[in-house]
């Protein structure tokens, strides 16, 4: 099992000519791609196509196939519009020739306004104090399914530690709200916009499965099929994702078979970095 995986790799694209690039694939053990590489790699993408001086201040993405973990993913890049201080890219997903994925985002350059945050930190414990999440899983490898345990080094390049301790081997109701420390496990360079996109890949972590909460079901009961619909972030002030960031998730609602959540994102000062929200399908079937 590969050691030393770097995100920063996975997010760094193959240029094939102007507005069109490849990214690898990683196979995290999932039943299909994971959403948040390909979020990831199209705001890279949409970045290549950007002036220096503009940074991504949202994306708003819809998942529209299930991506195969074993191909490479392509990314056509339209200009929508250059203004003098926004301006907008959408981003198309490509695998085996059908669109999976279409991703906007809005870049922006920077400058002053007025400024508030209505919305405190939670009081939660420092993430030094806490277990890497991935050693629960280490500790367990006779219990889980060959897949995943070949599987675990793609899920190392973010130290993620869960606030609570939630089992999915052995689900409890519980109260619809998840706070997870995470940042990369390798250092990253000064520039915004690998901070952004290593972000947004992380973004996906955890979050739809606060829905399963309070049902007492886990990720891991085969009888449940789960799939990000649609998903969308805004970036709120510069940060540094090599640092700690306190990922705090809710789910307000489920219904429909759909299940709905929100994220706020703090650094270790309190202060509001990113917003998320994504709403999925959320499934019971007949157990295989």
């Amino acid at each position: 099992m590969t050691q030393d995986i770097k995100l920063t790799e996975l997010l760094t694209l193959e240029k094939l000519e102007e507005g069109l690039y490849r990214g690898l694939s990683w196979d995290l053990g999932f039943r299909a791609l994971f959403g948040g590489q390909v979020m990831g790699q199209a705001l890279a993408a949409a970045q290549r196509t950007v002036k220096d001086e503009r940074i991504a201040h949202s994306l708003h993405c819809y998942f529209l196939l299930p991506g195969n973990a074993h191909l490479p993913v392509v990314y056509d890049v339209e200009i929508m519009r250059d203004g003098r201080s926004f301006c907008t890219r959408r981003v198309k997903a490509i695998q085996g020739g059908r669109t999976i994925f279409y991703m906007t985002a809005s870049f922006q350059l920077p400058e002053q306004g007025l400024s508030h945050q209505h919305a405190p930190m939670p009081q939660v414990p420092a993430p030094e104090s806490l277990e890497p999440d991935i050693r629960f899983y280490e500790d367990m490898m006779d219990k889980l399914p060959p897949v995943m345990v070949e599987k675990l080094a793609y899920h190392k390049p973010i130290d993620m530690r869960s606030v609570q301790s939630v089992n999915p081997m052995d689900p409890k109701i519980m109260e619809p709200t998840r706070y997870v420390w995470m940042r990369t496990s390798n250092d990253l360079n000064d520039e915004l916009d690998q901070h952004q996109t290593c972000l947004t890949y992380a973004s996906d972590y955890y979050f739809l499965v606060t829905a399963l909460q309070p049902h007492g079901v886990s990720i891991m009961n085969r009888s449940v099929r789960m799939a990000t619909i649609d998903h969308a972030m805004w970036f709120h002030r510069p940060f540094r994702f090599d640092d700690w960031l306190l990922y705090c998730m809710e789910s307000p609602f489920s219904g429909n078979a759909r299940g709905l959540v929100r994220g706020q994102i703090y650094n270790r000062q309190g202060e509001l970095v990113a917003s998320t929200m994504q709403e999925g399908l959320m499934r019971k079937v007949e157990e295989e």
